[in-house]
């Protein structure tokens, strides 16, 4: 269990923290996504920069047109083969502390284009290395605003203290739902609800 950043207050105005936390809270507060649409996921992303639902809330509103000044990248849309190379080259030029969102059914799996589609790659995790998942055809806004928490959630988990003279490892974020409903024991599973009776 983490513990807050602000451990302590004294007297107004002033607050006690540690180095680690405040550097994870500035870090969580100003995450700069790079502008990075491949398909049709792009107009759900659109969407959550602009007014209705607000991305810049939570710190994350500056949305980059250079890699090199971003470090979250939101692929957002079908990547065919032909792309994979662009994107590498994108994620390569990101400085370092960098996070991917796998935004869509198509980013994340290869989508609708899975069996016949030879042109798409079958997952954006096989070009480059993906923190969140954020599946949908296409994801509401909504979807893509968890997403970024929990980007938030693992950048607030970071560990940059070493105890004896060996780094600590950082605290993976537990989803606090699932998304699963948990049935009771005395009720017995339906199996046949969705059968077609062709009626």
């Amino acid at each position: 269990m983490t513990k807050p950043w602000i451990e302590g207050r004294f007297e107004e105005n002033v607050i006690t923290t540690t180095i680690e936390q405040a550097i994870n809270w500035g870090q969580q507060s100003s995450i700069w996504p790079m502008t990075f649409g491949l398909a049709c996921c792009a107009i759900e992303m659109m969407a959550v920069g602009a007014s209705r639902f607000d991305i810049d809330r939570f710190g994350a509103g500056a949305f980059r047109a250079s890699p090199r000044q971003a470090d979250l990248m939101i692929v957002a849309g079908t990547v065919t083969y032909k792309m994979a190379s662009r994107v590498r080259r994108l994620y390569n030029m990101m400085p370092d502390p960098k996070y991917v969102i796998a935004m869509g059914a198509c980013t994340v799996g290869g989508g609708p284009y899975f069996k016949y589609g030879y042109h798409v790659v079958k997952g954006v995790d096989l070009v480059v290395p993906v923190d969140v998942y954020v599946p949908g055809c296409p994801p509401r806004p909504e979807a893509l605003l968890e997403g970024l928490m929990r980007i938030q959630d693992k950048i607030r988990g970071h560990r940059i203290n070493r105890k004896d003279g060996v780094r600590v490892d950082d605290e993976l974020p537990v989803p606090h739902h699932s998304g699963y409903v948990e049935a009771t024991g005395s009720e017995n599973p339906l199996t046949q609800h969705q059968k077609h009776t062709g009626k």
